[in-house]
């Protein structure tokens, strides 16, 4: 059973350590969709204490890759094929949450969504559309 313990031992063992760096926790994974959160603190925000756009990208990929597992029963290996991103407000001081939903499974391809919210209010910061290669 591919579940948030399964998911968070895959974030430690498979994703590189600049991505361990962004001190995301996986908060739920179930059926096509899961739920990181990102922690606010230095490594992942610029001066006046905004997120930077970076790791905001990066949590959408990270968050996708628990999706589709979920949503393919197990992790497997996969590759971003898009990812587009569009921006909607400065997530500032506040830990970001990432919720993924895959919209189509295929054998060799996933297409999903991902917002991005603000923990402190929970209003969108961005929107996510990608597309990955199931290896």
């Amino acid at each position: 059973m591919f579940d948030v313990d399964a998911a968070s031992a895959i974030l430690r063992r498979e994703f590189a350590p600049w991505v361990q760096d962004l001190d995301l926790t996986v908060a739920s994974v179930a059926a096509d969709r899961a739920t990181l959160t990102m922690r606010a603190g230095p490594r992942t925000q610029r001066a006046g204490g905004v997120v930077c756009g970076q790791a905001l990208m990066a949590l959408a990929d990270t968050a996708m890759v628990f999706a589709v597992a979920a949503a393919s029963g197990g992790y497997r290996p996969m590759t971003t094929v898009d990812q587009t991103t569009h921006f909607m407000r400065a997530a500032m001081g506040s830990d970001v949450l990432a919720e993924a939903r895959v919209i189509r499974l295929g054998r060799t391809m996933s297409f999903g969504r991902v917002t991005l919210s603000t923990a402190a209010d929970n209003k969108p910061v961005a929107m996510v559309s990608s597309a990955f290669a199931i290896l």
